[in-house]
């Protein structure tokens, strides 16, 4: 699995998804692959973001963190791709990421890769798996290999989504990430890191 080269591509605005693609940086690195952490691009305007203390925050935060090229997916053999959830569908801002990929998917450059994605939403019921099941719409058309968790692992009957990964931050959108969800992140990327060897293979 060390010759595995892992891109975590994820949208977070007021820190969750973040916290989460962190994680599975730690869990690939620590599973041997070559990991590349990056952020898409922020669409929102200034004004939106001001409104929210936490989302300004972040913002300023991160602003400085390397942002995601169409390079880093076609350099990948796995991609982790999340997404907090907007109305049970992916952020506009990693879905415009993905609009730009159609000179690499015309080239077929974004085919017979590992997909699997990862998100957080307010409530248990928020969207997460429409969210989740609408991101891999697109990895269809890659010809992407979606490479979902299921139930492979005992853990997740416990964090209980066989879709991805997800975590639920309550009504102030600042609940820590609890232990099941963070063994549920390391289950994600050591599983994908496994599929996308033998895919090279």
């Amino acid at each position: 699995m060390a010759n595995v080269k892992l891109a975590i591509i994820y949208y977070s605005s007021t820190g969750t998804i973040h916290g989460m693609a962190e994680r599975l940086q730690q869990a690939g690195e620590k599973a041997g692959a070559e990991v590349r952490l990056r952020q898409v691009a922020e669409l929102a305007p200034e004004e939106a973001i001001a409104s929210n203390t936490a989302w300004s925050q972040h913002f300023d935060r991160t602003k400085n963190e390397p942002k995601a090229t169409a390079d880093d997916i076609v350099w990948a053999d796995a991609v982790l791709l999340g997404t907090p959830t907007r109305y049970g569908n992916v952020a506009s801002q990693l879905k415009q990421y993905l609009d730009t990929l159609g000179a690499q998917w015309g080239q077929g450059l974004l085919a017979n890769k590992a997909y699997a994605g990862f998100t957080a939403s307010q409530t248990a019921h928020g969207g997460q798996e429409s969210t989740l099941l609408a991101l891999y719409n697109s990895i269809y058309h890659f010809g992407g290999v979606i490479v979902p968790p299921g139930y492979t692992d005992p853990l997740k009957f416990a964090d209980g989504n066989p879709y991805g990964v997800s975590h639920v931050t309550g009504a102030t959108n600042d609940a820590p990430v609890p232990d099941e969800v963070t063994a549920a992140l390391d289950h994600l990327a050591t599983r994908i890191i496994t599929i996308a060897a033998k895919l090279k293979d």
